[in-house]
């Protein structure tokens, strides 16, 4: 999976629709292979990422846990101390 798509559900507060927007765009670039799509690609571009933006949304609405909701500052310390061990010299 594209390393820039982070998991949004079981958050509290519960994700945005910027935050699946940004995703559904990060998904649609890595399996178009386009950045920025050229002019003749745009439209369909941006429809795609905006149906993937629905699914993606209804989804999230949709999934059921009994696990208690994540702290986004908890999950947030704990991937910079990952990528801090990871990128350490």
């Amino acid at each position: 999976m594209c390393r820039n798509i982070r998991s949004l559900y079981n958050f509290d507060p519960p994700a945005t629709e910027e935050e699946v927007r940004a995703a559904s765009l990060q998904y649609v670039r890595k399996i178009s292979g386009f950045t920025k799509p050229s002019q003749a690609n745009a439209a369909a571009f941006e429809r795609a990422v905006d149906r993937v933006t629905e699914v993606s949304a209804a989804l999230l609405d949709e999934l059921v846990t009994s696990a208690p909701a994540k702290d986004r500052e908890v999950e947030a310390a704990r991937a910079r101390a990952r990528a801090q061990q990871r990128f350490a010299a």
